[in-house]
């Protein structure tokens, strides 16, 4: 029924509960299911621990990718050797509640066609955060949501959350010609679906910080680039 993607950097320390978490939430929820673990060129054993953490489970895998990349091409790369019918990608850290797959899934099956991609979001009504950012940090993220509105993705009010649910066909439209392996990725994929006719919900989730995040204020900032990129190929690029 539904793939999950992981991606993972030198997360030796922390991918065990997670995938553990996973495993018996499906197992309660009885949701037929495969693993992928990518690692991003990890030079901790990150690859060792998560197939030891996957041993027990049927459909579970870790692709080992060299040399690191980021997370936008460890993300693709799993969305695209995925084969199940619906894709979802989380963080290794585990901040999003796993409770947030089923409203998640009741979106995208709601739709016959697989023409839309539910996305966690903390900035829509009933969303609830039990450990928030410290303030520089939230307030950087704020601002740059508003710069990617404006400039990319109007009216997607949280574009960052590790934890996005695709159709097979919508994650092929997504993924199959993204390019930015940065932290703004997800912008990317939102946008190169959005373009070609997909239609993208957020779903309100419980979500905390986690202290040992990759992501800091100034990466929002570091990022301008990208999204000056993104916006430059939706307008001049190949993309239809």
């Amino acid at each position: 029924m539904i793939s999950v993607v992981i991606p993972a950097y030198n997360e030796a320390s922390r991918i065990t509960p997670t995938i553990e978490e996973l495993i018996e939430y499906l197992a309660d929820a009885s949701i037929d299911a495969e693993i992928i673990v990518v690692d991003d060129g990890s030079t901790d054993d990150t690859v060792g621990v998560a197939t030891r953490a996957l041993s027990g489970f049927p459909s579970g895998k870790v692709i080992p990718t060299s040399p690191n990349r980021g997370k936008g091409h460890a993300v693709r790369v799993g969305m695209l050797a995925a084969s199940r019918p619906l894709r979802l990608f989380m963080d290794a850290d585990g901040s999003t509640a796993l409770d947030s797959l089923g409203p998640c899934l009741e979106a995208v099956q709601a739709d016959p066609t697989g023409r839309t991609i539910a996305i966690a979001s903390v900035a829509v009504k009933g969303a609830v955060i039990t450990h928030p950012q410290p303030f520089p940090r939230g307030l950087a993220g704020r601002v740059a949501n508003l710069v990617i509105q404006a400039l990319v993705l109007p009216g997607i009010k949280d574009t960052q959350r590790g934890f996005k649910l695709f159709s097979a066909q919508a994650a092929e439209a997504a993924f199959s010609d993204a390019t930015v392996n940065g932290w703004l990725f997800d912008v990317e994929t939102l946008a190169l679906a959005k373009r070609r006719g997909y239609t993208i919900i957020e779903i309100p989730v419980v979500w905390e910080h986690r202290e040992d995040s990759r992501v800091t204020g100034g990466s929002y900032f570091a990022t301008l680039g990208e999204l000056l990129a993104i916006r430059w190929r939706l307008w001049f690029g190949t993309i239809n």
